[in-house]
């Protein structure tokens, strides 16, 4: 306490403020004077980003013809494993359902197009209305597809539906759409079983649908759209569930590098900040 000046017979005297509450105070002013705006990317540079992806998965699946004989052994030596490790449900569960013609059926156009369509129109939902949250799961999304093209590359393994005694359900379904036959047959990568994307997709799917909310509801449909993507790519013969297992982990890993690195990804967008004076 400090003893200022005499006035009027009476000490005025200065009481000391805490160096906190200064700082608090101004802290306080400076938040209410800058207001930070979270804008969507740049478009265009996502689109850069699915057409770079989509040609290195074309040039891989255009190896197809000269890595078959590598993959198939690869495949088998991934059943043997299995089944040493007593973790083989893909022959009984593949032959049960070709006893089941309608669920087959269903069973194929899930595995076709949930894959595109429930992650592609959940990260388009997600880029319209919670840019907040986008970036780090877009960052994810496309970290898992690097992850498992590199995988693709190095170690391609044929499905179990190309193996002897499995059958090709999808194909035998005459779906529409399938890219087991057709002319669409031609533009897809065949040996491309591990990791399993189908499942790195989904487990990001729950992820994004947990951040997005709270509801019960929500959050069941966010577990149980992998459980179901389970059933139907082992039961169809297109993976293995080590594959399965290689695809939640590449999900996992991926994940944990775009939270250990927050700024990759930050040349697609610029962050928008308005300062308010007055």
């Amino acid at each position: 306490m400090r003893a200022d000046t005499d006035t009027g017979g009476e000490w005025a005297v200065a009481l000391p403020v805490p160096d906190a509450l200064i700082g608090s105070a101004r802290g306080s002013v400076r938040a209410k004077a800058r207001t930070a705006v979270v804008t969507r990317p740049r478009w265009w540079l996502d689109a850069l980003a699915i057409v770079w992806l989509g040609w290195v998965y074309d040039t891989i699946a255009n190896l197809a013809p000269l890595r078959y004989h590598v993959a198939i052994d690869h495949a088998q030596g991934l059943l043997r494993l299995e089944r040493a490790l007593h973790l083989d449900p893909e022959f009984a569960l593949n032959r049960w359902l070709t006893f089941h013609r309608t669920l087959g059926m269903a069973l194929s156009y899930y595995y076709d197009n949930a894959h595109f369509i429930v992650t592609l129109g959940l990260l388009a939902w997600v880029w319209w209305r919670r840019a907040d949250l986008y970036r780090p799961l877009r960052n994810s999304l496309v970290l898992m597809n690097v992850l498992g093209l590199a995988v693709f590359w190095l170690y391609p393994v044929a499905p179990p539906r190309m193996l002897a005694g499995f059958s090709d359900v999808v194909a035998s379904s005459h779906t529409l759409g399938s890219w087991h036959t057709g002319s669409l047959a031609s533009a897809a990568n065949q040996l491309a079983a591990m990791p399993s994307l189908h499942m790195a997709w989904a487990a990001w799917c729950t992820l994004a649908l947990w951040r997005i909310s709270e509801r019960r509801w929500v959050r069941g449909l966010a577990i149980l759209y992998p459980c179901l993507t389970v059933v139907a790519v082992l039961a169809t013969g297109n993976r293995f569930v080590l594959d399965l297992v290689a695809g939640l982990a590449t999900a996992v890993l991926a994940v944990a590098l775009v939270r250990a690195l927050p700024v990759a990804g930050s040349a697609y967008h610029k962050p928008v900040t308005k300062s308010k004076t007055g």
